[in-house]
């Protein structure tokens, strides 16, 4: 009875106690531990509650019809083209081409189409093919508290889904050129996206997709939102899900923090998009399939090769894979 008591404590005390290191989740238990830190768009920590009750001004069942869709070609690098969600001329004046491949970058909580992983992942798909590229902005909502994004998180991916149906039934467009990708609470979008758009999207590849909240939720990123669905984990059991949500789920240098060159939880969340945007440039980072999850975590995997990310629409495989990195870019 006294070893009873003496552990419900401790775990009272763990789920009550505020980090104090910003960034470092290292004391975070997942599903106990009621703070966390999360990065923002800049990579600057916040402390999240995640018992802060939803703020229901924020939250309606409209909240995906903020969002906007940034366009980016190789015409317009820089400088965004909107496009808007019913209004066909807002495309025909654009640079979009039905025929291109088109990619579409999803953000997480508290950022903002300017945040970091915009521009790092958007310049690489640039630079190696002519493309359209639709940046997702859906900060009224992103930057509201940790929770309300949660929640809100399905609505924003079915308006997506909504959007690319529209776009390509009136602009044109192939389902088998698309490719979706997300990043923490954006991989759960582009999960959404994917779903609401009947599992076409040929390619959906969510980055470290958020873990706070998401065990056991229906509307996670899931095997069924694309023809080819891939994760990759590098904050597993802290900022980011471990377990496996996609065909093919990487765990790169074990899929937990630190990862080489990172001493901090946020570091290591961030790393999942830094790996991708160097892969598009360079396809050089191999995963060797494991067994199970042990394997990938102790680096005993040693089975068949399926490089990490890239940008190759025809990708396709299933299973646990491996991947070591070095600390820098491009890792």
């Amino acid at each position: 009875m006294f070893f009873a008591v003496l552990a419900s404590l401790i775990a009272f005390s763990a789920a009550g106690a505020v980090p104090q290191i910003p960034g470092d989740n290292s004391d975070y238990v997942e599903g106990v531990s009621r703070y966390i830190w999360m990065a923002d768009g800049d990579g600057m920590p916040h402390l999240v509650d995640l018992e802060e009750p939803v703020d229901q001004s924020v939250l309606n069942s409209r909240n995906g019809a903020n969002n906007q869709y940034w366009l980016f070609t190789r015409q317009n690098r820089n400088n965004p083209q909107v496009l808007v969600n019913g209004n066909i001329n807002s495309v025909w004046n654009s640079n979009y081409v039905a025929s291109r491949p088109t990619k579409v970058i999803v953000h997480g909580w508290n950022s903002n189409g300017y945040s970091a992983i915009n521009p790092t992942i958007r310049n690489a798909f640039l630079d190696v093919q002519d493309c359209n590229v639709i940046v997702v902005d859906w900060r009224s909502l992103a930057n509201s508290n940790y929770v309300t994004a949660v929640v809100g998180v399905p609505g924003v991916g079915q308006f997506l889904g909504n959007f690319l149906i529209w776009l390509f039934n009136n602009a044109g467009g192939n389902w088998n050129n698309l490719h979706l990708v997300g990043f923490s609470l954006g991989a759960h979008i582009v999960g959404s996206a994917g779903r609401q758009a009947g599992g076409r999207p040929r390619r959906v590849t969510g980055l470290d997709p958020a873990g706070p909240l998401w065990g056991g939720n229906s509307n996670a990123l899931s095997p069924s939102a694309g023809v080819f669905v891939e994760a990759i984990h590098t904050d597993g059991g802290l900022l980011g899900i471990f377990d496996r949500v996609a065909d093919v789920d990487y765990y790169p240098n074990g899929g937990r923090n630190p990862q080489p060159g990172c001493f901090i939880s946020t570091c290591s969340h961030s790393r999942a998009y830094q790996f991708f945007a160097a892969t598009i440039r360079y396809n050089h980072l191999a995963g060797r399939q494991c067994s199970n999850l042990n394997q990938a975590s102790n680096n005993q995997c040693a089975g068949a090769v399926l490089n990490m990310g890239n940008s190759i629409l025809t990708k396709s495989g299933s299973g646990i894979f491996r991947v070591n990195t070095v600390s820098n870019y491009p890792f």
